[in-house]
């Protein structure tokens, strides 16, 4: 019998965005580019990278296609974490900012690596006061939510534990008055996993 739904988020969680970024520029541009800060919270400043607009911006965006978002490396720990949480009973569903028309690519992502997830749900990425994966989490009422960006927590019920991990902190947005709105820090997936079974 399952034990209650874990609802986690994708990038920054289980995957990692942050090094598939890398490859996306390489795609785009046919370099890869050179590591600057490993600590970095967002991939345009962990990597040596431009600032892009018009022509080139669109010719990098066009690298993330489906075949990107079906490629990304799993954050270490991630898989693990995600197999103790699914023999201890819980059920593992994926909540991700990400547009619709990727959805599956996610899914061949998540399955590819191993990871005893049931169920990938897509929601908005705009920035608005409100988390756009609110209604969704809302709706499923897991026992927790597991996500790397603060703002997502904003809208998301008091009775789900809103779990922040707190990955690599250089420029992180992940501080401030918004941290009313969790219940638990942890500094990866794992760590999570841990100490939700422990208690």
């Amino acid at each position: 019998m399952s034990k209650g739904i874990i609802a986690l988020d994708a990038d920054g969680v289980l995957l990692d965005y942050g090094l598939a970024y890398a490859s996306a520029w390489q795609k785009a541009f046919g370099v890869y580019p050179q590591e600057r800060d490993p600590l970095a919270y967002w991939p345009m400043d962990r990597w040596q990278v431009e600032r892009l607009e018009g022509d080139r911006l669109a010719q990098f965006r066009s690298a993330f296609d489906s075949n990107f978002w079906a490629a990304i490396p799993p954050v270490p720990g991630a898989i693990e974490a995600c197999q103790l949480l699914a023999s201890a009973g819980f059920e593992l569903v994926c909540v991700t900012a990400l547009p619709d028309e990727f959805r599956m690519a996610r899914e061949r992502n998540l399955q590819a690596h191993g990871f005893p997830i049931d169920m990938v749900h897509s929601t908005d990425n705009v920035a608005t006061p409100v988390s756009p994966k609110a209604d969704t989490l809302n709706a499923l009422r897991p026992v927790a939510f597991v996500d790397d960006y603060l703002p997502y927590f904003v809208g998301v019920d008091a009775g789900i534990h809103r779990a922040l991990i707190t990955r690599e902190v250089n420029g992180s947005p992940n501080s401030g008055e918004l941290l009313a709105h969790i219940d638990s820090r942890h500094k990866d997936l794992l760590a999570f996993s841990r100490a939700w079974i422990a208690q």
